[in-house]
């Protein structure tokens, strides 16, 4: 399956859904990928780390609208991400298949200390991933213009946006309670 599919989805989705995204946080071994998408909006900073709770650690804060992570977190990083993101941010994060339903209660149920909203969406190459917002609902607040004004953009566009998010009636009745949207 073609890789920019996955980055634009990761970027795009988080960066579209909140109202002023200004300050960016990669959690990657490879944030590159990621960086190319963030480029692409304007007037965004961005900052990378590699998965690390030490760095995590000693960012202020407060000081993040999106953290993009190619991971997971436990329950101390989420905690972390949680001081550093600020009252209206938004995380998007890989997870595991949703098939392993135990393991993905268990992440969510983490994130619904921090988060109103989780929710999952599909990347668009058969892998899904976790937006969890602390105020924007990710189709509900999408910002059209922004979604559809991006240049050089290979898969993403608001359709797709919003058409990521549908889940079958199985995924619905197996997180019922757990998925936050």
């Amino acid at each position: 399956m073609k890789e920019f599919i996955k980055n634009e989805m990761m970027v795009h989705i988080p960066l579209c859904s909140h109202k002023e995204p200004k300050n960016i946080l990669i959690i990657s071994d490879n944030s590159n990928k990621y960086e190319n998408e963030v480029a692409k909006h304007t007037k965004i900073s961005c900052v990378n780390i590699k998965n690390s709770l030490d760095a995590l650690s000693k960012l202020e804060d407060d000081s993040f609208d999106v953290i993009i992570s190619d991971v997971s977190a436990d329950a101390l990083m989420s905690s972390q991400i949680n001081r550093i993101l600020k009252s209206d941010g938004l995380l998007a994060t890989n997870h595991s298949s949703l098939d392993n339903v135990d393991e993905n209660k268990s992440y969510m149920n983490i994130l619904s200390s921090y988060f109103k909203i989780i929710m999952p969406y599909n990347l668009g190459d058969g892998s899904t991933a976790l937006l969890s917002s602390k105020e924007y609902h990710p189709t509900a607040d999408l910002i059209l213009q922004r979604a559809d004004m991006l240049d050089d953009l290979d898969y993403y566009n608001c359709d797709v946006h919003i058409a990521s998010f549908a889940m079958g009636n199985y995924i619905r009745k197996e997180y019922l309670g757990v998925i936050k949207n």
